[in-house]
């Protein structure tokens, strides 16, 4: 199984958000939990059903995420 394949899009499923196939986590949760400083170690414990490529999936899926989004500055202006 890729690691993508760990992702799943439900309208049914916490309001369509991507989340961990199998699970109703967010991968969003996941991340800000990165964001905070959490570990790896942690999150699992955390959250036992999940595993360390599933950690992966949710970095991949927002990688992905963002090289098909336009990031522009706050406050810039273009002319």
């Amino acid at each position: 199984m890729e690691y993508i394949d760990r992702i799943e899009l439900n309208p049914r499923v916490c309001n369509g958000k991507p989340i961990i196939k199998g699970t109703r986590i967010p991968i969003a949760v996941i991340l800000g939990q990165i964001a905070e400083g959490e570990s790896w170690d942690a999150i699992l414990m955390g959250y036992p059903e999940l595993k360390r490529e599933d950690i992966q999936a949710a970095l991949l899926y927002a990688r992905i995420s963002l090289d098909h989004t336009e990031v522009r500055a706050v406050g810039t202006r273009t002319t």
